[in-house]
């Protein structure tokens, strides 16, 4: 059985024989599998009402655990985007209800994001079908095969330096 990304090598193989085209097998799967699996988890999240900006809020400060509050920055930080992208969904999740910024008491110049029960309530009714999504999604792996593929996907991602610390 062959994928789309073979026949793009086959292609290359017969064109441009003098080039390694061999990191595009890597690469190339990569790539659709990122769109295919952001496809079905963007199904999933707009089912409940979500995009996968806003359940990333509400997913990070649910982690968070008690009191369930972040600064807008540690917010920014996880969810590695700038800070007006993190207004942006602040807002949005603001006006639904699902979080609220009040004055930080440790810096008054600070604000702290914090998950209102609404807010917590949904990402818990989400939780659970999102994480269906994804086992769905590797269902053709067995749990060896998924460990494996998890170590080397984090040994990848170490080596283009997405580290914590």
């Amino acid at each position: 059985m062959a994928d789309h990304v073979d026949v793009v090598l086959e292609q290359w193989a017969a064109h441009r024989p003098d080039l390694d085209v061999s990191p595009m097998a890597v690469i190339g799967r990569l790539s659709r599998l990122s769109r295919l699996v952001g496809t079905e988890l963007d199904r999933t999240f707009a089912a409940h009402g979500l995009d996968r900006a806003s359940f990333d809020v509400l997913a990070t400060l649910r982690r968070s655990g008690p009191p369930y509050r972040l600064t807008p920055t540690e917010l920014m930080r996880s969810a590695m985007v700038t800070s007006g992208a993190i207004t942006q969904r602040l807002d949005r999740l603001e006006a639904r209800g699902l979080v609220t910024r009040t004055p930080s008491e440790a810096d008054r110049r600070g604000v702290l994001v914090a998950l209102t029960d609404e807010g917590h309530a949904l990402i818990d009714r989400v939780l659970p079908d999102h994480v269906a999504t994804e086992d769905r999604l590797l269902a053709a792996l067995t749990p060896a095969e998924r460990d494996a593929l998890a170590r080397t996907l984090r040994r990848l991602l170490e080596s283009l330096g997405d580290t914590t610390g």
